[in-house]
């Protein structure tokens, strides 16, 4: 595919395909607070860290479904995914930790290919360069 409109129209499906996940996440974790904050002390993380995460998820899962700093978002959201792919999924010999270790890895992948791609032309970062190259 060449950079025409159907490769910014791929762009923004596998921006709102990448981003629905985090902001379903991010909004559950506000309804289920203090459970969230348990799972993540036994994982040895303060529960203060809580609201980053939530900020992370929600605010750039909504960041990535609109393309708003969309590089620089999809490479924090890189480092969440390998972050949390090690601190949660890292259990050797339980397969389902591996399979979700391995689906945070290739998310990661994904939103790699994303920073260095761009949001495309169906996006607010492509609107805003246009106005400033006005």
């Amino acid at each position: 595919m060449n950079n025409g409109v159907l490769c910014d129209f791929g762009k923004l499906v596998a921006r709102i395909l990448m981003s629905v996940m985090f902001i379903v996440a991010g909004y559950g974790k506000i309804g289920a607070y203090a459970g969230t904050q348990e799972y993540m002390a036994s994982a040895g993380l303060p529960g203060f860290l809580l609201p980053l995460v939530i900020l992370l998820e929600l605010g750039g899962g909504l960041a990535i479904l609109f393309g708003f700093w969309t590089r620089w978002v999809a490479l924090a959201l890189a480092a969440f995914c390998i972050a949390s792919a090690w601190l949660f999924h890292n259990v050797p010999g339980d397969q389902i930790q591996q399979i979700m270790f391995m689906k945070n890895l290739t998310i990661a992948g994904g939103f790699l290919i994303l920073a260095c791609a761009g949001a495309g032309r169906f996006s607010f970062d492509h609107a805003m360069a246009r106005v400033k190259n006005r």
